[in-house]
């Protein structure tokens, strides 16, 4: 494999593993061996189901607004923010009315992410 294949581009809106995780969310998801990238888009006012999974997440507001409802709380995020969740927080994110792009980062990789599909995949 090239070198040139570990290289990929946020808003060409191309590569990786597609998912559909719920109704106006999509992701794409570049997968490595210790870590994982999600590359989400969440349509306006659209809210994903709360979740949680072993998985430490980082994540990262590119555009849009959007409220990140993590253990209970709802907190308001605008461009720039980041967050961290700990493995075994409920979570998830509901968008401001112009939508939202949010950058993910999995440590260890969630393995039902390997593939293409749709939801959340665990509960």
């Amino acid at each position: 494999m090239s070198q040139a294949d570990e290289f990929h581009n946020l808003d060409s809106g191309t590569g990786g593993i597609l998912r559909e995780l719920a109704p106006g969310l999509t992701t794409r998801i570049f997968a490595g061996e210790q870590a994982m990238l999600s590359v989400v888009t969440i349509a306006p006012n659209a809210e994903g189901k709360v979740h949680s999974h072993p998985e430490e997440q980082w994540g990262v507001l590119l555009e849009g607004s959007a409220v990140r409802i993590q253990g209970g709380e709802e907190i308001h995020v605008g461009k720039g923010d980041f967050w961290r969740t700990p493995g075994g927080v409920p979570h998830t994110m509901r968008a401001g009315p112009e939508g939202a792009r949010v950058l993910d980062i999995f440590s260890p990789p969630r393995p039902e992410y390997r593939v293409a599909g749709s939801g959340f995949g665990t509960g």
